[in-house]
C-alpha cells in the first residue's frame, strides 16, 4: 500500500514568513534605488562627474552612464516597489549593486579619495571628509543580498505580479512524494 507524503519546501512557519521577507527586501531595495535616482536626475552633470571620478570608463561611456543611471535606478526601483516584473527587476537591481560594489572596491584599492556619488553629488569629498568605502560596500552588499532574495522568492506580498498572475509564489512550489508503506 502506498502512502502519500506531502513535502513542502519550507516549514509552515517559514512559508508564511518568506513572502513578507521578500516584500520587505523588495520595498527596501526599490526605495533605495528610487531615492538614489531621484537625487541625481535633476543634476545630470554632477552624476556624470561622479561616474568619471571612478576613473573606470572612457569619457563617452562615463557620460552615458552618468545620464542613464538615474533613469535606470528610478525605473527599476519603481518596478520593485510595485512588484511588477519582480524577478527581472531584482536581477537587474542586483547587477547594478554588484557594479557599484566593484566600482567602490576598485576606487578604494587604487587609493582614490572620492565620494561614491550614490545619492547625488559629483564624487568629490568635502574638505576634511574621509571616504566611507567600507560603509558603502557593506550597504551595497546588503542590497545585493536583498536583490538575490527577491529574485529567488518573487514577488512577495502587495505585488502587481500576483494581482496580474505574472508570477507564482515560492510557497506554492510544493512537492509530492509517494512512499511505500510497509504496514
Amino acid at each position: 500500500m502506498a502512502a502519500h507524503i506531502h513535502v513542502s519546501r519550507w516549514s509552515l512557519s517559514a512559508q508564511g514568513a518568506v513572502p513578507w521577507v521578500t516584500t520587505i527586501a523588495r520595498l527596501l531595495l526599490g526605495g533605495v534605488l528610487i531615492a538614489a535616482g531621484w537625487l541625481k536626475i535633476g543634476t545630470p552633470a554632477l552624476s556624470v562627474q561622479a561616474v568619471k571620478a571612478y576613473e573606470l570608463l572612457p569619457g563617452g561611456a562615463a557620460t552615458a552612464v552618468g545620464y542613464g543611471l538615474p533613469i535606470l535606478e528610478i525605473v527599476f526601483g519603481a518596478l520593485l516597489v510595485l512588484g511588477l516584473l519582480t524577478r527581472f527587476s531584482a536581477v537587474v537591481a542586483g547587477l547594478l549593486m554588484l557594479a557599484f560594489v566593484a566600482g567602490i572596491a576598485s576606487a578604494w584599492a587604487r587609493g582614490l579619495r572620492i565620494d561614491c556619488g550614490c545619492f547625488g553629488g559629483d564624487g568629490t569629498l568635502a574638505a576634511g571628509q574621509e571616504p566611507a568605502y567600507l560603509t558603502e560596500l557593506l550597504r551595497d552588499a546588503g542590497l545585493v543580498l536583498c536583490a538575490a532574495w527577491v529574485a529567488w522568492f518573487p514577488p512577495g506580498r502587495l505585488a502587481l505580479d500576483s494581482l496580474l498572475g505574472l508570477s507564482a509564489r515560492p510557497d506554492d512550489e510544493e512537492h509530492d512524494l509517494d512512499e511505500e508503506n510497509d504496514s
